[in-house]
């Protein structure tokens, strides 16, 4: 094998945007992630047209941070995927460099809907692929399910239903010729409370985002390849990608961190994906350490492809490629959707003059056709066969719907409901003889057809004006972006949206409910100070919080929503309030009003939201979910991470430093000794549990003076994993294995089935006190379990080395600390009635 070379310029950089031809921009923006109504088109574009003009032109930031990692490590099939690399290597060893070439960069194609095309080997029987988002269902397109987000199944906090939510969702992107769904999410992990893509991932939490990812991962791969997504440190929508500014540019954000926070934060969750066998890993918009991160050597070469010894490919975020030959050595395998870096045969003519070596474009297109391989692409339908570019042209229509899907369509949105307030047994409703309904989020959208560029990004009733268009277009900051959504919110907004097949609102389901009961309904879905009949046995106010990408939110409550429970509270002593948020949602204006008896946080439930919140209301069910962040008292309490980094001195490369470490959400709380209004963890039940009988054997080995460590990539670094034994896919083995277990017995001591979700969280010795940045619990085990009235279910939480480990920045290995490590078990990061100890 011929010996990889290291590029000249060892200093990383970050070239500006390059520039692409206006058509092919305009196709693959205006389908991802513009939004251009008919009317404005030529408008919007000036801005994001004076970016083109910057084509070739290179802007960098005064200091460079990030380490340089080359070579990129070839990937060699390690664990199950040697098969797949022995017909791929076959394949590629009959590729002209042309051919390779070709396969690593999105291609133009409207014959379809996907969202991006890669190039095509035809000569040689390799199609390309079809990449389409998203990571909550398959989006802009029709014959398909809405099904609850990301954040919704984090707030089920159940691993089995993340997974069968996978299978139905991945089996229905197969059906419409889809190769790689582009999910799930994993980052942001919600550093910051406004983060406008919070929704798209599970929870505020790496252990929580990992178990339910991973999960997502095995499901969806038993049909196409799933795309994990945004790596990494991808914590905000502010200054995410390039803006022009007179004549000058204005680099991403830079998240800079330091190494044990990438670690035990936010390359956590990845870890647990790469380790469950994610095909794609999708490069984020930000900066890391001053590079950006589809050209972050240290990154990509020596934490994801090194470290964690991914087999898959690595490709970039739409538009997210910043430069050509560097980000190919840094390890980015394709580009999309189009690339004015790779197009004309510049990887090819780069091995032919040397400045690449050839064993990096032969690694790319390895990549890339070994997972093709292994996960069953080569059995495929067409690129896109399912998907018509036009949704009001005529078409053949492609049903992609399992009608076995339903009742797990409904449990999700079932399970991802918390009720955290509840007076006096006001929920469940008993046949209430009058009931007044409130809210513009009662009933489904006025509208929900295509309509220009909106549609595909769930923007179509948002209220977006000219000005707010304009700052999409040209990537500058959002004005006066919107809080809410009119009509029934099930989903979030941008390229994680998805395309429900129907909208079941709250108030068609409480009318079906009313003709069995005999129940007489008044409602009022416009006013914030709406009339309220005073034999009303109950009055339900329905509001919501939106949430979108390319924007942070404005703000946790908008004070229109809040107005609304409070007037009806004043005229009405049993006010029920349900919240369909895209995020946390602060409710100080009127949560300690005697009036306001049950709160239910519905987050985003997907198109049964109004049939499932029913079923809860009713007391069919029990409400089961738990909040997966922290809802504080008020909105300065989240401190410095509470918004975005803003751009304060108007500098050309703005700076984001993660000074809190890994102490986010709720460690952020404990650090700072702030008490929330809802914990984390935190929901009630219609019924009571008992926690007792804790158990602890835990049997792990104290590492800190240990010789094995893990493989870590530094720069010179050669292949050396092909020949490690010790290291499997996702990294060392040693920190999969089990070290011992945590048991606890629940018993419901109510009168109503439901089920608990009793959690495990570790105090793990710190090395040394950091006043500043003191050590705090953190989450290690859940598990969801039924237990009937009267009954009691034994919980197992099974401990692997990784979770009693901490990452020892000086010898670059996970290593258990010695000392007592404290043990709770409880209903959340706060009400833990088990505790104990274990010491290694």
């Amino acid at each position: 094998m011929e010996q990889a070379s290291q590029p000249s310029n060892v200093n990383e950089k970050g070239p500006l945007l390059g520039g692409a031809r206006q058509s092919k921009f305009a196709v693959f923006c205006g389908q991802h992630k513009l939004v251009l109504i008919p009317v404005t088109v030529m408008i919007l574009l000036l801005p994001l047209l004076g970016l083109l003009a910057l084509k070739k032109r290179h802007a960098h930031a005064m200091n460079f941070t990030s380490p340089v990692v080359y070579p990129s490590p070839q990937g060699y099939g390690a664990g199950n995927w040697s098969t797949a690399y022995q017909k791929a290597q076959s394949m590629v060893a009959n590729m002209s460099f042309e051919e390779m070439n070709n396969v690593t960069m999105g291609v133009v194609d409207g014959s379809n809907g996907c969202v991006g095309v890669s190039g095509s080997a035809p000569r040689l029987g390799f199609p390309g692929y079809c990449l389409h988002d998203a990571g909550n269902g398959v989006r802009n397109t029709d014959g398909v399910n809405g099904y609850a987000s990301g954040l919704h199944i984090g707030a089920s906090w159940n691993a089995t239903l993340a997974y069968e939510r996978a299978q139905f969702m991945g089996a229905e992107f197969r059906r419409k010729g889809v190769n790689v769904a582009l999910g799930p999410v994993v980052g942001p992990i919600g550093r910051i409370a406004e983060g406008g893509r919070n929704w798209e991932a599970f929870g505020a939490d790496p252990y929580l985002d990992g178990i339910l990812g991973a999960q997502s991962v095995i499901g969806l791969q038993e049909s196409v390849i799933a795309s994990v997504k945004h790596f990494v440190a991808y914590e905000q929508e502010s200054n995410r990608n390039p803006i022009a500014d007179s004549g000058n540019t204005i680099l991403s954000t830079s998240a800079n961190l330091d190494d044990q926070t990438m670690h035990e934060l936010y390359l956590w969750p990845f870890q647990d994906l790469v380790y469950a066998g994610v095909g794609c890993v999708m490069c984020s918009y930000n900066r890391i350490n001053s590079t950006y991160a589809c050209e972050n050597s240290k990154t990509i070469n020596g934490l994801l492809k090194g470290e964690l010894n991914f087999q898959g490919f690595v490709v970039s975020d739409w538009a997210g490629q910043h430069s050509g030959i560097p980000s190919a050595d840094a390890g980015l395998d394709m580009a999309m959707p189009t690339t004015t870096y790779w197009n004309e045969r510049q990887l090819e003519q780069a091995v032919n003059s040397g400045a690449l070596n050839k064993t990096r474009l032969m690694d790319m297109a390895t990549r890339i056709v070994a997972t093709w391989y292994h996960l069953g692409q080569d059995q495929a339908l067409a690129l896109g066969a399912g998907m018509p570019p036009n949704l009001l042209l005529p078409h053949n229509y492609t049903d992609a719907k399992d009608p076995a899907s339903k009742s797990s369509l409904l449990q999700q949105a079932l399970e991802g409901h918390v009720l955290v307030k509840n007076l006096n047994g006001a929920l469940p409703l008993d046949k209430p003889r009058v009931l007044s309904i409130f809210g513009y989020d009662a009933t489904a959208q006025a509208t929900y057809v295509p309509d220009g560029q909106l549609f595909p990004q769930s923007w179509e009733v948002i209220g977006l004006g000219l000005p707010q268009l304009e700052g999409i277009a040209s990537n500058a900051p959002v004005p006066d972006p919107p809080e809410i959504q009119n009509g029934t919110l099930v989903v979030g907004g941008g390229s994680g949206s998805n395309t429900p097949a129907y909208i079941s609102s709250p108030y068609d389901a409480i009318q079906a409910r009313a003709y069995n009961d005999d129940t007489a309904l008044f409602f009022d879905f416009t006013s914030t100070a709406p009339s309220v009949i005073a034999s009303s046995d109950a009055c339900l106010v329905f509001v919501n919080e939106y949430s979108s990408e390319v924007w942070d939110r404005p703000g946790l409550a908008d004070s229109d929503s809040d107005l609304l429970v409070t007037n009806v509270a004043s005229a009405c002593n049993n006010t029920i309030v349900v919240i369909h948020s895209a995020g946390i949602r602060l409710v100080d204006a009127w949560i300690n009003n005697p009036n306001v008896t049950a709160v239910l946080y519905a987050h985003l439930p997907g198109q049964d939201a109004g049939r499932a919140v029913a079923q809860i209301l009713y007391g069919d069910v029990s409400p089961s979910g738990r909040l997966p962040y922290t809802v504080a008292k008020q909105a300065s309490d989240f401190g410095t991470l509470l918004g975005p980094c803003q751009n304060q001195k108007n500098s050309l490369s703005p700076q984001c430093d993660f000074t809190e470490g890994t102490n986010v959400d709720y460690r952020s709380f404990l650090a700072r000794n702030v008490t929330p209004r809802y914990e984390f963890g935190y929901g009630l039940t219609y019924t009571t549990f008992d926690y007792s009988g804790l158990e602890i054997a835990v049997n792990a080995t104290v590492t800190p003076n240990a010789t094995m460590v893990a493989p870590v990539y530094a720069n010179g670094t050669t292949n050396d994993n092909s020949n490690n034994t010790n290291i499997v896919i996702g990294g060392q083995r040693s920190l999969f294995e089990s070290v011992g277990t945590v048991r606890a017995t629940i018993s419901n001591t109510g009168k109503v089935a439901a089920a608990e979700v009793p959690q495990l969280y570790l105090q793990i010795p710190a090395k040394s006190s950091n006043s500043s940045n003191p050590t705090t619990r953190v989450l290690r085990g859940f598990q969801k379990v039924m237990v009937q009235p009267n009954e009691t279910a034994q919980v197992s939480f099974n401990l692997r080395r990784k979770d009693v480990s901490t990452w020892d920045v000086v010898r670059q290995a996970w290593v258990v600390p010695s000392g007592k490590f404290q043990v709770f078990v409880g209903k959340s990061v706060l009400d833990t009635p088990l505790t104990g100890s274990f010491t290694t």
